[in-house]
């Protein structure tokens, strides 16, 4: 079983950058891809950033250059780099570890975490 804990969410002026941390109490190896997900005040939930087991990422348009994901196996660590942040960056901001089950009735197994709250201020 994979437990999924994010940290680093807090209050930011706009301009400035935050580091999230999401940390697996068990083995990532199992999982196929490990993303963040945010979820602002009245929209659903939205990819943000996604990364394989063989490292290729995947960034929504929003923040394609000013987000960076990053996972380090031995550590079993995924993390979010977010600079020139911006008000609508406001989210809570959810850890996602996806595994392929290969079945036709439920193809994917997901964890999650349980969120963090990143605010950025005008």
């Amino acid at each position: 079983q994979v437990q999924l804990v994010e940290s680093g969410g807090g209050l930011v002026q706009a301009g400035g950058s935050l580091r999230l941390s999401c940390a697996a109490s068990g083995s990532l190896f199992s999982i196929n891809a490990l993303g963040w997900y945010r979820q602002a005040p009245g929209k659903q939930r939205e990819l943000v950033a996604s990364i394989t087991a063989g490292g290729i990422t995947n960034y929504a348009d929003p923040v394609k250059g000013r987000f960076t994901i990053s996972r380090d196996v031995t550590k079993n660590t995924v993390d979010l780099q977010m600079n020139s942040l911006k008000p609508e960056d406001t989210a809570v901001y959810y850890c996602n570890g996806r595994r392929l089950t290969g079945t036709l009735f439920n193809p994917f197994e997901d964890y999650w975490g349980q969120g963090t709250q990143v605010t950025v201020s005008s």
